[in-house]
């Protein structure tokens, strides 16, 4: 079964879509008389992806508004609510849990959280936050599981995306397929919509098209080819010209006479092409005149599959029809792409039909990185690429890592100082800025206390790298605030970009990278730098905690 649905059909986050421990706490914060002090979290992640420069925030949506809608409470979503939800909770917390407790939950709801974000589809890396929250202690420590649920993955999708995008090149065309291999129903509505966002041109995914604008795309499987011997008759055979005058003809009958001149003129050595596959070619076809394609593999490519669907593709051109495209599912994808171009451009030639030329090859068959980059090389002639299970799995790296952690409470700044430096967090409520030098190119992001003056262009900022022992001067020429208010006091404060803005500001962003740290193996690392108040502070609070 899907995940229970909105009045729109989308998925909805519900209000127990949470760990347990979120309501321990809770109940913790409320008998210590802490629940409505004022706190902060920040959501960000520690390591980019894939061994990779940088990462696509995919906050405030999850292709619906989810975020927002989780925390608003004109969308009927508290932090709990019904009085099922508070049974329920009631049942797995101890027997002797004080009943004004659940009273407190049934009357909460978000409006006085706040909520900044990092863009939905720009760039972003290791410890900056992709979400800002702040407001009642208890309540914004209720939405840390929810949050991460539906940040992290949506941004982990888009990521990898954009790496498969840039592996494939601007010129061929990416088809996510892998609604069948996605976790779920609700994973698999993420990955289309965030594969989409990442770079992908369409998906397969016919619900991502319905509910979140994601260009739709498909062909046919090896069953339906399977399907047909051969001795099926069409109840109607006849297909009218293209120009709609003229008498129909028996588009069957005509694709055999043009099999004919195929296996006669292009030196295929063919001699009898598979007559199923044809049958199912010629079936297609009928149904889909002006948009008809072949699946090539499912017998052989050379001796059947091509044969037949030139044979049907000419029928169809003489009826002023064009085929759209042909498909191959296994073999060498590369080197069957290449000798089928030399074939159409041969047909092309030899029965004076020059767009035979150019029908576009798809290819698809567990592509990864590694197949994608054969792909896409000089001299491919493959056009379209579908791929599904590394788009929407991300087998490189499952997760994106995402951590949820308190800031300030009290108005306060507060730190997590461990024994692994790596899980150390930067206290206090802060502003991030990206900083770009006069042609526009990144130069790296700092953080600073949210009281601090913003960084000017054209003004030196003293900063502190990571682990540096001494504060370095930059200049930057350009000065862009990262974290956006985008929703106050029950309300959105901005109108959601459309899924296509948002993935226009990927390609945009991806473009002011260097290629140092665009590159996929082994970039240069971008710096995220610290102002040197946020620097001192955070030697205060280490200061104060040793022995």
């Amino acid at each position: 079964m899907a995940a229970e649905q909105d009045p729109e059909g989308r998925a909805a986050a519900r209000p127990l879509l949470t760990d347990l421990y979120q309501a321990t706490m809770a109940l913790g914060y409320w008998r210590a008389g802490r629940a409505r002090d004022a706190a902060e979290f920040e959501l960000f992640f520690r390591r980019c992806p894939f061994g990779g420069a940088f990462a696509l925030a995919s906050p405030p949506r999850n292709g619906t508004p989810d975020v927002p809608r989780l925390v608003c409470p004109h969308a009927g979503l508290s932090a709990v609510t019904s009085f099922p939800d508070v049974q329920f909770l009631a049942s797995v917390l101890p027997p002797d849990t004080d009943p004004a407790f659940f009273e407190h939950l049934r009357a909460l709801d978000c409006s006085e959280v706040t909520v900044r974000a990092l863009p939905e589809g720009s760039l972003a890396f290791p410890g900056v936050p992709l979400l800002q929250v702040s407001g009642p202690l208890l309540v914004v420590q209720l939405l840390e599981t929810p949050l991460l649920c539906l940040v992290s993955y949506a941004s982990l999708v888009a990521t990898n995306a954009a790496r498969l995008r840039l592996i494939a090149g601007p010129e061929k065309r990416l088809l996510e397929m892998g609604l069948r291999r996605a976790q779920g129903p609700d994973g698999g509505l993420t990955a289309s919509t965030y594969s989409y966002l990442g770079g992908f041109d369409s998906s397969s995914n016919v619900l991502a098209g319905q509910l979140r604008g994601v260009p739709v795309a498909g062909t046919l499987a090896h069953s339906f080819v399977t399907s047909f011997s051969g001795s099926e008759v069409p109840p109607d055979p006849m297909l009218a010209p293209a120009a709609g005058e003229g008498p129909g003809v028996d588009l069957a009958a005509k694709a055999q006479v043009w099999l004919e001149h195929v296996c006669a003129h292009l030196g295929l050595g063919v001699q009898e092409p598979h007559p199923g596959e044809r049958a199912a070619f010629v079936a297609y076809a009928l149904a889909f005149p002006r948009a008809f394609q072949g699946l090539l593999d499912s017998y052989s490519v050379r001796r059947s599959g091509l044969p037949n669907f030139l044979a049907v593709a000419l029928a169809l051109g003489e009826l002023g029809y064009r085929a759209v495209g042909v498909r191959l599912d296994s073999g060498d994808l590369l080197q069957q792409a290449q000798e089928i171009r030399k074939v159409f451009r041969a047909a092309a030639a030899q029965f004076q039909v020059p767009w035979l030329a150019s029908v576009p090859i798809a290819v698809s068959n567990n592509i990864d990185e590694e197949a994608l980059a054969r792909l896409a090389q000089e001299g491919s002639e493959v056009n379209v690429i579908g791929i599904g299970t590394s788009a929407v799995t991300c087998p490189q790296q499952p997760s994106l890592g995402c951590v949820y952690k308190l800031v300030a409470v009290g108005g306060q700044p507060r730190m997590k100082l461990t024994e692994d430096p790596e899980k150390q967090t930067l206290p206090g409520s802060k502003a991030a800025f990206r900083l770009l030098g006069s042609d526009g190119s990144l130069l790296m992001d700092v953080l600073q206390l949210a009281e601090e003056p913003a960084p000017q262009a054209g003004q030196e900022l003293r900063v502190w790298p990571p682990g540096a022992q001494e504060p370095c001067t930059v200049r930057p020429a350009q000065v862009e605030p990262l974290l956006r208010l985008c929703f106050q006091q029950g309300q959105l404060c901005e109108p959601l970009p459309s899924l296509a803005e948002s993935r226009a500001l990927v390609q945009l962003s991806l473009s002011q990278l260097s290629p140092e740290h665009r590159r996929l193996q082994s970039p240069a690392q971008y710096q995220v730098v610290l102002s040197e108040r946020l620097q001192a502070l955070v030697n205060s609070l280490h200061a104060r905690a040793s022995p």
